[in-house]
């Protein structure tokens, strides 16, 4: 039987799991996103499934847009696969959408640009509602300033600043094609800062390190020269710390 290339858009709160790679052996604290979705998409193609994805996402990261692919015979249309995995995956993890791909797809290297967004929650109270997915900061932000800064990373720069160690090796030079902060003013009762930050790629923890120095620009400890001169500077040790996983998502995924 002819194999097939499926492909899936899948949308999750990754709130409790260990990150989206696939995580051997399997305990209750090391339980991640490709381990579920693996054993649930064998029960229904009925074969062992191995996922590539568009974006090994953090322990507590989310995503809204991850992308992943893989070979089966299994014979199930795809109009049919999101309702057969919703009566099988936990309500935090979806199938939103499925098609043939290609023979040659992959969803990690076929990828041509990648939406990450990060929301920061401001004020004094928090909101049960929010805080799953925003990173609350009881101070005011200098809103202006961080925009400035932010757009200092727009085009192909060396993005070692912000990059973490213990990732894989690869070059440090990537393309933000666009970079933006907007204020959603009723999410959830509150208003949410969101960063949003559309590249060809990500370096281990990149978004992450980039939002932890924005928010050290917003609160006055660095100006917006001095983001200038650490991102120039390359030397991650100079930036600040980075900020947490649950205010990350993976937004959309570009091929």
């Amino acid at each position: 039987m002819q194999q097939r290339n499926i492909a899936l858009k899948i949308a999750y709160d990754g709130t409790n799991y260990h990150g989206f790679q696939r995580q051997i052996p399997v305990t209750k604290s090391t339980l991640a996103i490709q381990n579920i979705l693996e054993d649930k998409l064998q029960r229904i193609f009925g074969g062992k499934i191995e996922l590539a994805a568009a974006g090994r996402t953090d322990a507590g990261v989310h995503a809204l847009g991850q992308v992943v692919n893989f070979k089966t015979c299994g014979t199930i249309p795809v109009d049919k696969i999101s309702i057969a995995a919703s009566g099988l995956l936990p309500d935090d993890i979806v199938v939103l959408d499925a098609w043939e791909a290609a023979e040659d797809f992959n969803a990690r290297h076929s990828a041509k640009s990648k939406i990450y967004i990060y929301r920061i929650l401001t004020g004094k109270v928090s909101n049960p509602f929010v805080n799953r997915y925003a990173w609350h900061i009881r101070y005011p932000l200098d809103f202006e300033a961080m925009k400035a800064a932010l757009s200092l990373l727009v085009g192909r720069h060396d993005f070692s600043a912000f990059r973490a160690a213990g990732g894989a090796p690869m070059s440090p030079v990537r393309t933000i094609f666009n970079a933006d902060i907007d204020f959603n003013n009723d999410f959830y009762g509150s208003t949410v800062m969101t960063i949003k930050i559309h590249a060809t790629g990500f370096l281990y923890h990149m978004a992450r390190n980039i939002v932890g120095s924005l928010v050290a620009v917003g609160r006055g400890r660095f100006s917006v020269e001095d983001f200038k001169n650490i991102f120039e500077g390359r030397d991650r040790n100079k930036a600040a710390p980075t900020a947490p996983p649950h205010g990350l998502c993976l937004y959309e995924v570009f091929y």
